[in-house]
């Protein structure tokens, strides 16, 4: 799964693949926005973790997850 993080006061945005669903993922940001947690933390596949400060967030964006295509043929 593909997801894409906006940082307030930063031109670039994270991007991540994570492992997780598309409702763990929109569980884990609600949980910070919520003031539950004080930083959104997220593990992509290779194991790292990416821990964002919940009051710098500005956007999530959840994709769907990447399918791998191979050949040359037609689509």
């Amino acid at each position: 799964m593909e997801v894409k993080i906006g940082v307030q006061h930063t031109p670039r945005e994270i991007v991540l693949e994570s492992g997780l669903s598309a409702e763990d993922v929109e569980s884990a940001v609600a949980e910070a926005l919520g003031g539950t947690a004080q930083l959104l933390s997220l593990t992509d596949e290779k194991g790292r973790k990416v821990l964002v400060p919940a009051d710098r967030i500005a956007y999530v964006e959840i994709g769907e997850p990447a399918t791998r295509r191979v050949g040359f043929g037609a689509l």
